[in-house]
């Protein structure tokens, strides 16, 4: 991930009890600064990439632009917040013990919505709201995805009694685009890596912008107030790149 030239960092993910433990901040500016351990925790890993790792920025460490999360990218999920069992339960973890994912991801991107007032109008917008990750014509992604709702946008799909798993699946089943709309022309020079394959689709066949559900990862976090989720595209994904690994936390 470090020689590569795009823009990831490994976002750090906390569940469970240890947040409490060490002060970590789940709530308002999750991504921002003020919390010490948000801080030290995201810094330590970079510091250990950089004098352990090598990762020295224009050496070995190629990203083009990088971003602010290089500095530090650690923040629980508000599991007090979720109408849903916290994202390591759905990793193979007890809902009570502590864990901490990591994800080679890009910086937030940042989806406002505050007219949807049901699941299904919501999830369409988020989805379609992230039709530019990567490239507007990348269907599918190369990567997996994170998507943290924010906790008013998790109201929202927990009054419509919707789960997890049915956010996924909507976003998979739902974000798609005819195979010729996804061909590079005189006003677009990208397309679609479905391009290179040996038999293309026929034209009007909808391509989907996620690889499946289970390539969508959601997770809750930020403030109680505001109506905003946000978006983290992968590295890379399939079996060529990056997918989130999750591990226990012990402590006494």
């Amino acid at each position: 991930m470090s020689a590569s030239t795009h823009f990831s960092a490994p976002l750090i993910i906390v569940n469970g009890p240890v947040r409490a433990r060490i002060g970590l901040n789940c709530g308002f500016g999750v991504f921002g600064p003020g919390y010490r351990a948000n801080a030290t925790i995201g810094r330590a890993l970079r510091l250990l990439m950089i004098n352990i790792g090598g990762a020295r920025p224009g050496e070995t460490s190629m990203s083009t632009f990088g971003h602010p999360g290089r500095y530090t990218y650690c923040i629980g999920e508000h599991e007090e917040a979720s109408p849903w069992p916290p994202y390591h339960a759905s990793r193979g973890f007890a809902a009570g013990t502590s864990a901490v994912t990591l994800f080679a991801g890009e910086a937030p991107h940042g989806i406002s919505d505050h007219a949807s007032r049901t699941a299904r109008a919501l999830a369409g917008s988020l989805g379609w709201s992230m039709v530019g990750l990567w490239n507007s014509k990348h269907f599918p992604l190369y990567s997996h995805t994170m998507l943290i709702v924010g906790p008013e946008h998790a109201r929202t799909f927990a009054d419509d009694r919707w789960t997890r798993e049915q956010l996924a699946r909507h976003l998979y089943e739902t974000v798609r685009a005819p195979y010729a709309s996804l061909l590079p022309d005189e006003e677009h020079g990208e397309g679609t890596n479905l391009r290179y394959g040996k038999t293309p689709p026929a034209p009007g066949t909808l391509i989907a912008k996620f690889p499946s559900p289970e390539e969508i990862h959601i997770v809750v976090a930020g403030g109680t107030a505001g109506r905003f989720s946000v978006a983290i595209p992968g590295w890379l994904g399939t079996k060529n790149g990056s997918r989130p690994v999750t591990r226990p936390v012990e402590f006494d």
